[in-house]
């Protein structure tokens, strides 16, 4: 199994990036998708999940309105486009495959959000 997650990066406050997750090695349209995100000194959070089918999403409060989940059942990737990005925004993002009691972890994706 491999998630690879690309596409952090710095960015002003206000900016956006794009992040990646490449899935290979296992049926990847039976798994919900989700993006966590883990700040220094904090402990790992959901950002965004999106079902297996890609009808469903759910955001977590503080990036509703500003991210967007999707994914490509056809290309076994998922992304996470980022706006009006705020320092808070600044972790380490995760990408996370999950199919009942399974679950596999990318390595993460620094994005940094500074002025």
């Amino acid at each position: 199994v491999q998630l690879v997650e690309s596409g952090g990066g710095l960015v002003q406050p206000g900016g956006s990036l794009r992040l990646s997750c490449a899935a290979s090695r296992f049926t990847f349209s039976r798994y919900a998708m989700s993006w966590y995100r883990q700040a220094p000194g904090k402990e790992r959070e959901l950002v965004a999940r999106i079902s297996s089918n890609g009808r469903s999403t759910n955001y977590a409060d503080s990036v509703k309105g500003r991210f967007t989940i999707s994914r490509d059942n056809a290309k076994n990737t998922v992304s996470l486009q980022l706006r009006s990005l705020q320092v808070e925004d600044t972790a380490v993002y995760y990408c996370n495959a999950r199919f009942g009691g399974i679950a596999y972890w990318g390595q993460g994706t620094q994005v940094t959000v500074s002025s």
